[in-house]
């Protein structure tokens, strides 16, 4: 009996010992598994495939997160119209018909009022404040939890740095040219023109050209030199005015389709972020680059008349800001947070760049 009862218990320890060296091995199994399984995501974009920068900085996107993924990853681009129109990426993300996709947050303007804060706010924060309002300020937080409600996670996956103040088929020389004015501007931009006198529109990039040529606009505004070449604006206006004070930077968003993120394992979840903050990096980097020759190029060879915009005329759009922006922050309480959020974070940078950035371009 003893024997028997010796013999059992050595069983039950092997058996035991086998289990626990087993276990270990399903879960690697399980692990790599998951490892080695592949996405085939969509990015639909609101700009026209391949267009210098924007269309481009998609791509950069696309095949950096399928780089780094080991192309675990793998994103197919689709230019504004090729899958969906340039102005419904926001819908066809939100409900799973593309898994990504690349455009700006003011465009929403009508479905998530609150969404202007993270793309352009006229005469607020330029770049380099709303990067560190986004990473550290609790701007990127509140962004997420805003666009949630929308199955969307969004991430900002590129900076224009301060734009041109845009394209007029003739001068504005008072507060009263404005008046009556027909311009393509977007965003909480558009509300500040309108309230100066002019008429805004909402038009995808594709279509400024013709628009503008035709007269179906007197004015628009795109980003700046850079992108202004590539679509030929010089051939449909004369006037080239600066500064943006409508788009003291613009940050575009990379949105993803909540589901599917929620659905990847952490690591390509890093790898979505880490891709997304290097995408915004590359971009400013871009314009800084490229916008001065461009500029050249615009005056020197295509006679565009370059006009800086008359100090009443700013002060007008200044004043009307003001209160769109004010106005903004008070149309739910999603909005008041971010609003104040924002308003804080500004007014503590501006103390510092005041010592720092402009200080040192004065003495520069």
């Amino acid at each position: 009996m003893k024997r028997r009862n010796l013999i059992k218990a050595i069983g039950a320890v092997s058996v035991a010992t086998a289990l626990s060296a087993c276990k270990p091995k399903e879960q690697n199994c399980e692990a790599n598994t998951t490892r080695q399984k592949t996405y085939n995501w969509k990015m639909v974009t609101a700009w026209p495939k391949n267009f210098p920068a924007l269309g481009t900085g998609a791509n950069f996107l696309a095949k950096t997160i399928t780089k780094m993924s080991g192309g675990r990853i793998k994103i197919t681009v689709y230019g504004g119209g090729e899958l969906v129109p340039p102005l419904e990426v926001f819908d066809a993300v939100s409900n799973g018909t593309a898994q990504m996709g690349h455009a700006g947050s003011y465009y929403w303007k009508g479905k998530v009022p609150e969404a202007q804060f993270f793309g352009a706010v006229p005469f607020g924060m330029n770049a380099q404040e709303m990067n560190a309002w986004l990473y550290h300020g609790g701007g990127l937080d509140l962004w997420t939890e805003l666009y949630e409600q929308f199955n969307l996670v969004p991430f900002p996956v590129g900076q224009t740095g301060v734009q041109m103040g845009g394209w007029f088929n003739k001068e504005i020389n008072t507060k009263e040219d404005i008046k009556g004015l027909v311009m393509r501007i977007p965003g909480l931009g558009g509300e500040v023109f309108k309230r100066a006198g002019g008429s805004p529109k909402l038009l995808p990039g594709s279509e400024l050209f013709t628009s503008l040529q035709t007269g179906n606009i007197d004015a628009t505004e795109w980003v700046g030199p850079y992108n202004d070449l590539a679509f030929g604006l010089y051939q449909a206006a004369k006037y080239y005015y600066y500064p943006g004070w409508h788009e003291p930077t613009a940050c575009l968003e990379g949105m993803v389709n909540k589901e599917a993120y929620d659905a990847l394992p952490d690591d390509l979840q890093q790898i979505i972020k880490i891709a997304c903050m290097a995408a915004n990096q590359n971009m400013l980097s871009d314009f800084t680059a490229k916008n001065r020759n461009a500029l050249d190029t615009l005056i020197n060879e295509h006679k565009v008349e370059l006009r800086q915009y008359p100090k009443e005329v700013l002060e007008e759009f200044k004043f009307h800001a003001k209160a769109v922006f004010d106005e903004l922050g008070e149309k739910s309480e999603m909005g008041k947070r971010i609003y104040k959020s924002y308003k804080s974070f500004a007014s503590q940078t501006k103390s510092w760049l005041d010592i720092s950035e402009n200080a040192y371009f004065k003495a520069r």
